[in-house]
């Protein structure tokens, strides 16, 4: 039998961007310009990324190393407010075995450009994922966000 735990952790992140909060927001609405950001990392292959982007709606991409493991995130929105908030819960796979589970508020405040506060919540199990793998990933993105709101090509690293 397989041993069980569970890491609780909370993270939060602060990203001042110079850009609009509606620009802002509308990077994490459109799904063309979410996938150019929240995207695998270079040199992972992976499935189609697809977003539902509404109260009630789904979002999903899968990817990894050549030669496995595939990573699977799934989340569903429970509040949007345009411009200003976001609430979602997700979760993490490795292949077909749940890793996490995660509750995050993404908060957008007008600050010579937009402040971005991300909290996240998270359950990770089993010890197949950690705090510290998810904050180096989170602020990746959030990092290839900026990269996209200057106009630059956005870049993601591999998280631990």
């Amino acid at each position: 039998m397989t041993e069980r735990s569970v890491e609780h952790a909370s993270f939060s992140f602060e990203r001042n961007y110079e850009a609009s909060p509606a620009e802002v927001f509308a990077a994490w609405a459109d799904p063309a310009a979410k996938a150019r950001w929240f995207r695998n990392p270079e040199g992972w292959v992976g499935g189609a990324y697809e977003l539902d982007f509404r109260v009630g709606g789904r979002e999903s991409q899968s990817g990894g190393p050549e030669g496995g493991p595939m990573n699977i995130y799934r989340a569903l929105y429970w509040d949007i407010i345009q411009n200003e908030r976001i609430v979602y819960t997700y979760e993490m796979l490795e292949d077909e075995t749940r890793v996490s589970v995660s509750l995050a508020v993404v908060e957008l405040e007008p600050a010579d450009g937009t402040r971005l506060k991300l909290t996240e919540h998270g359950a990770f199990l089993d010890g197949r994922d950690s705090a510290a793998r998810r904050t180096q990933g989170m602020g990746s993105l959030l990092d290839a966000l900026g990269e996209l709101l200057r106009g630059e090509t956005p870049t993601i690293q591999p998280s631990g």
